[in-house]
């Protein structure tokens, strides 16, 4: 059983100037509001002092909890090992470079503990960005909504709060910590909410993120679609497709025969060119080929679904008189 009320998780990458300001704001918030509390900083392989500072930090609060990587792995492989290590009821994200106001942390924690959600994500509704990184931001975020069905309008703020078993029951891997209310949805966690935050501009420091993160960040949402409809399924995708293709070869292929029957038979022409000679045969054959490998792929795609480790893991919501 959980014994905090709050699990503060911040990942980080070169932040050591802005490390002692964060703690004493979040110190300050925690105290005022009678919270049991943890933070976890989880150092994503800086090449600064953030290390050293979180170090110095926990010495001087006993609430501070650090990991540190040997190398940077990026945020989704940050939150995945932080998450695993909270032991709060409640489970809040922030990024570590002040943007990111604390102040928002009680209202954050009534969201889950007394409205009910299991997620609730914050909205810049106001952003301290250059036109370069808003314009695509709300691109990205109109595409999430239409593929994913979740009405939120910043999907990659890193001030989110979740109920604790959201944060046990997801898995973020690769980049896919933009796409955290996605997993959760997909997971089974569908009271997901929003609240419009604070966007502070940047105190220290630079940005570490580039515009790649909007092409990465697409084939990321492609990936999550894919997955959470067709992961256990592969074959429901690549069979259809497989199916339509080779049926449309079949019928280029009966059309050619057909039409080369009606000609000899009933207008008493020769047939000027052999089927294979025809550009069509080969339209048909590429089309049969296609089908097939799309056939071939659902079936590799199925012995490795069967084959998983993780083919029965299933959220469970409750349970009665088994534990």
């Amino acid at each position: 059983m959980t014994s905090l009320d709050i699990s503060v998780v911040v990942p980080l990458f070169n932040e050591e100037e802005s490390l002692p300001e964060l703690i004493e704001w979040i110190n300050r918030v925690m105290n005022e509001n009678n919270f049991s509390y943890e933070v976890l900083f989880i150092n994503d392989g800086s090449t600064d002092r953030s290390w050293q500072v979180i170090q110095e930090l926990g010495k001087k609060y006993s609430q501070v909890k650090g990991i540190s990587f040997r190398r940077n792995y990026g945020k989704s492989a940050a939150l995945h090992v932080g998450f695993r290590q909270t032991s709060g009821k409640v489970v809040i994200t922030m990024d570590a470079d002040l943007q990111d106001s604390p102040d928002e942390i009680p209202e954050l924690y009534r969201m889950i503990v007394e409205d009910g959600y299991d997620l609730v994500s914050g909205w810049k509704k106001k952003r301290y960005d250059p036109i370069t990184k808003t314009i695509p931001t709300k691109l990205y975020n109109g595409a999430t909504r239409m593929v994913s069905g979740i009405k939120l309008h910043d999907f990659n703020c890193g001030l989110k709060s979740y109920r604790s078993d959201v944060v046990k029951a997801i898995e973020v891997y690769g980049e896919m910590h933009r796409y955290i209310p996605v997993i959760a949805k997909w997971v089974g966690f569908t009271k997901i909410g929003e609240k419009v935050v604070e966007h502070r501009a940047r105190k220290y420091g630079t940005t570490k993120f580039g515009l790649e993160r909007f092409v990465n960040g697409f084939l990321d949402l492609m990936t999550i679609a894919f997955t959470s409809k067709f992961g256990k399924k592969p074959m429901h995708f690549f069979g259809p497709l497989g199916a339509l293709f080779f049926l449309m070869g079949f019928v280029f292929v009966l059309w050619m025969g057909g039409e080369a029957i009606y000609t000899k038979m009933f207008l008493g022409n020769d047939v000027k060119r052999e089927i294979v000679e025809q550009p069509l045969f080969y339209v048909a054959l590429v089309a049969a080929i296609i089908g097939m490998q799309l056939f071939l792929a659902g079936f590799i795609g199925e012995l490795i679904s069967r084959s998983s480790t993780t083919r029965n893991q299933y959220a469970l919501k409750e349970k009665v008189n088994l534990d």
